[in-house]
């Protein structure tokens, strides 16, 4: 077949703005029990709504809740595990009071309040909950926010039966900063958690407890079992015999241990990741025992046996990346993904053959239009190297003008230690089919490279991202793979601040997208939630102590060297990096005549939901590219209108 030449950039894509949410869903909280597979399901299509949706051995997917209720926790804002499975019982925390409810699956009974209703909105919230094996108590987080502003975390029991929604939940331990990972023995007689205090986050310093059970939900001489000052420990699980098994970052790197403090595999490889939400789970066991593992590598994770200090593969060609593992009789479920494949809850039988049990979305484009990611490393500044995934443009209908180099998209995940996984991303495919590169940045403070690099960004948050960045423009230009000077940034929350300070601080780029970024460090210090209020005490320094720094590394205190154009983004309802942050920076670049745009969205907390948010923002960003770069992309019908201040002084590079 015979390609059209167009510039880069200007190629008619088949992914259209609305293909990024059409028939697509979120896919997490995945859990197995008594053979029925159960999972979270957002869903951008119903208002963001999260429903929880039971999978029964020769059966459809049937919906757990029913429309009006949304299973969604917002303890430590992002939330995460928000559910628990024990027989016909499903408890879940619902968004729109955070209260717990009881479902009863197969009796077609509404759903029962387990918890009072709060005095304020959201002022009782639950997380993270495991059902007692008796069934009589749900043991989870929970989360008080005080009239004055204070914030209490602690566990507690919630009795399940009978269900008694005026009956205040039972404290089992508080004192610390925060709680996770209640986890109950097979006999429901121990409880292990996780706890940690300011100024730490879990991955720099938390703590393993166990303590003994009764039937009445009474905890008796709890100890600390596991984590030494500046070590990390994550998902606390318990063996079908009895034995507490946790990953511990002790040796440099994620690896797993049981409660003797014996390492079962030693590995340079994460066997665990950054506990930003509740539930992460990259391990589990076979009813006899035998322990499943999945590990993240550069450019591919590995899934297999842990076993007398090995680590023995199962070989799976299909995927590359496998999150919320959990093995059961003669197969091991997960949501996996690829390159070419959305993220999927799946079944492997150990026997042979992978079953797709619910697709996050299908592929709706040719496999010959798909850019499959290259895994790079790059040097970096002080002689040190950063990772990324990088994405040449692809299309098999266009071809670009000889000696014509692509536009650079560099990509900024969430983190500040979050990383990108190799698992087909349509948004991204969004911008490889129209022309773009892309660069999906791992900088250092990402995890997935071990504890030295996910602490390299200590106290050089604002620099060693950003000197990252440019540098990955650089590389890729000097190799020919890319025109540097047409390279643009866009990042969200965190990944938006690194968005922000590269703009500022380096000539490197072209444009930039902020999606609801941090532009001011101080107020971020003063007005955020708890869960992150001395997170910067390690990036930066203690508040109020290194004010100065705070002032030196905020964009909104060097809006006078950021010259090249911006597009903001920002949800109304944002408590994590409140709208306050990008009105500011909109405002003080628009007085200096800088080109700036700014879209707000009324209904969207810290990260987009809403389906009608998601096309615009994708059109909206596409608009704004080609204006800057000076072509016309092809964005689409229905695209919002984009107001550019100070469009008159644009530029355009190329």
């Amino acid at each position: 077949m015979s390609r059209t030449v167009a510039p880069y950039g200007t190629w008619t894509s088949p992914v259209t703005a609305g293909l990024l949410v059409e028939q697509a869903v979120r896919i997490s909280q995945l859990q197995v029990d008594v053979g029925r597979v159960y999972w979270n399901e957002g869903r951008p299509n119903e208002a963001g709504r999260q429903v929880i949706v039971a999978l029964a051995p020769g059966h459809a997917p049937v919906d757990v809740i029913p429309a009006g209720f949304s299973a969604r926790s917002q303890v430590h804002e992002y939330g995460g595990r928000c559910y628990a499975v024990h027989g016909d019982a499903v408890v879940f925390s619902n968004w729109q009071d955070q209260r717990l409810w009881l479902v009863r699956t197969g009796v077609g009974e509404e759903p029962r309040p387990l918890t009072p209703e709060p005095e304020a909105a959201r002022a009782e919230r639950f997380a993270d909950p495991v059902i007692t094996p008796d069934g009589r108590w749900v043991i989870c987080v929970h989360e008080h926010h005080g009239a004055a502003g204070q914030v209490d975390n602690e566990l507690v029991a919630v009795p399940l039966d009978p269900p008694d929604p005026g009956q205040p939940a039972r404290r089992l331990a508080w004192g610390h900063d925060f709680y996770a990972a209640p986890r109950l023995s097979p006999d429901g007689s121990r409880l292990a958690w996780i706890t940690w205090d300011h100024p730490n986050m879990p991955w720099d310093h938390s703590e393993l407890w166990v303590a003994d059970l009764d039937r009445e939900a009474n905890l008796d001489g709890p100890v600390q079992v596991a984590g030494d000052p500046g070590v990390s420990i994550t998902q606390p699980r318990w063996s079908p015999s009895g034995v507490l098994h946790y990953v511990s970052d002790r040796s440099g790197w994620w690896n797993l241990y049981d409660e003797t403090g014996a390492s079962l595999c030693l590995l340079d490889a994460e066997f665990g990741q950054p506990d930003w939400v509740f539930g992460n789970q990259t391990y589990g066991f076979m009813p006899d025992g035998e322990l499943v593992a999945a590990y993240a590598a550069p450019g591919a994770d590995r899934l297999g046996w842990v076993a007398e200090g090995r680590f023995e593969p199962i070989e799976s060609p299909l995927f590359s990346h496998y999150a919320e593992v959990q093995p059961d009789e003669g197969a091991v479920f997960a949501i996996a993904g690829s390159p070419t494949t959305p993220p999927a809850v799946i079944r492997l039988d150990l026997g042979g053959g992978t079953e797709v049990l619910r697709r996050s979305r299908d592929v709706p484009i040719d496999d010959a239009a798909i850019s499959v990611p290259q895994a790079v490393e790059f040097p970096t500044s002080g002689g040190q190297r950063a990772h990324a995934l990088f994405f040449a443009p692809c299309h098999p209908g266009f071809s670009a003008p000889e000696g014509e180099r692509p536009p650079l998209i560099v990509i900024l995940h969430g983190g500040p230690t979050d990383n990108t996984v190799p698992v087909f991303n349509l948004l991204v495919q969004y911008w490889t089919s129209r022309g773009f590169a892309v660069a999906d940045v791992d900088y250092r403070g990402s995890s997935g490279y071990g504890t030295e690099y996910r602490r390299r960004l200590n106290g050089a948050w604002g620099i060693a991202d950003v000197e990252d960045c440019a540098h990955v423009v650089d590389w890729l230009a000097a190799g020919g793979l890319v025109d540097g000077t047409r390279a643009v940034i866009r990042g969200g929350s965190a990944g938006g601040f690194t968005t922000l300070a590269a703009l500022a601080g380096t000539d490197t780029f072209a444009a930039g997208a902020s999606l609801y970024g941090i532009a001011d460090l101080e107020l971020l210090a003063r007005d955020t939630h708890k869960f992150e209020s001395r997170y910067l005490d390690g990036l930066i320094g203690p508040w109020p102590q290194a004010a100065d720094e705070y002032r030196r590394r905020s964009p909104i205190h060097h809006v006078e060297d950021i010259s090249c154009p911006l597009i903001l983004f920002q949800g109304l309802e944002d408590a994590v990096v409140p709208p306050a942050q990008s009105e500011l920076m909109y405002e003080a670049l628009r007085g200096r005549g800088v080109p700036v745009a700014y879209l707000a969205f009324e209904g969207e907390q810290h990260g987009f939901r809403l389906a009608a948010t998601i096309i615009a923002v994708a059109q909206a960003e596409l608009a704004f590219y080609g204006r800057v770069l000076g072509f016309t992309p092809d964005v689409g019908a229905g695209a919002p209108s984009l107001t550019i201040a100070n469009e008159e002084k644009l530029s355009p590079r190329g």
